[in-house]
């Protein structure tokens, strides 16, 4: 049997997430917690963004769906419920929590494309704001407001991967650009599906930008100073993500054809930048 630890480091370094950056200099205990619900999203990400056929997707999340239980009555059976086991005896994160990320990943094999930004922002909540939360948590935080800087800087996180991932998701079968604002700028999804980039298109991802930028700004503002030293993981996090939206705009959103990433050096930096001259992002 695979070591729940190991398996999770692995899980997430495979990924080249900018979470196993963030983690870098938190406290053993921390990072191995924070490293195992990473892992447990990327299982339940990873099912809905490799499983072809939707009824096996649905399979899996059902088993996860029954592994959440096992692991809130102590008896998980997958390396990284294992993992998780020993943190939940000390958190406050409930059963809940956890059946929102569930319900937003299977609302990726419900729809392909979202009417407004009233039905994305519930999709956002789940998969991303929600996840925020647990990780504030998991780190620890005084103030209530940090509950709500959590959240947005999740939505902020998601908004941004939406962003940069238009081409790939779509080649996929998945628009999640709000279609009234597809209509609003004049652009027809088949556009997107054929990776055909114009004007309207980047009127269009100028907009998505925005508001992305105004959810990290409104994060940043609302973490309390007494919490930004607890919450530094999240901030490291905070500043890789918003480094690439801006590079990507910079860039003139050349999302359709073309895949974003920071180097390695760069995301070491900025989060250095946080943890050891606690800068803001």
């Amino acid at each position: 049997m695979a070591d729940p630890d190991r398996y999770c480091q692995d899980k997430a370094a495979a990924s080249g997430s900018s979470f196993y950056y963030s983690f870098l200099f938190l406290p053993a205990g921390q990072r191995r917690a924070l490293t195992a619900f990473y892992a447990l999203c990327r299982e339940l990400d990873d099912i809905v963004d490799d499983c072809r056929d939707p009824q096996v997707a649905r399979l899996k999340l059902a088993w996860w769906n029954e592994e959440i239980d096992r692991l809130y009555a102590g008896a998980p059976r997958h390396p990284v419920g294992q993992a998780l086991a020993p943190f939940l005896r000390t958190s406050t994160i409930d059963r809940a929590q956890l059946q929102e990320i569930l319900d937003g990943m299977a609302m990726d094999l419900e729809r392909s494309a979202y009417a407004d930004f009233k039905a994305l922002q519930l999709y956002c909540h789940r998969v991303a704001g929600v996840v925020g939360q647990i990780a504030a948590q998991i780190l620890g935080y005084r103030q209530r407001a940090t509950h709500k800087y959590a959240h947005d800087l999740g939505v902020a996180l998601q908004l941004t991967n939406i962003i940069r991932d238009v081409g790939e998701d779509a080649r996929r079968g998945r628009i999640y650009l709000p279609r009234d604002e597809l209509a609003q700028f004049g652009v027809a999804p088949a556009q997107i599906l054929r990776a055909q980039p114009s004007p309207a298109f980047r009127a269009l991802m100028e907009h998505q930008w925005r508001r992305a930028e105004d959810y990290y700004a409104r994060a940043f503002a609302a973490l309390p100073r007494a919490d930004r030293k607890s919450q530094r993981a999240g901030l490291a996090m905070g500043a890789i993500y918003r480094a690439l939206l801006r590079e990507i705009r910079r860039d003139d959103f050349q999302v359709l054809d073309r895949r974003y990433a920071l180097t390695p050096l760069r995301k070491f930096w900025l989060t250095a930048r946080i943890y050891l001259l606690g800068r803001m992002p």
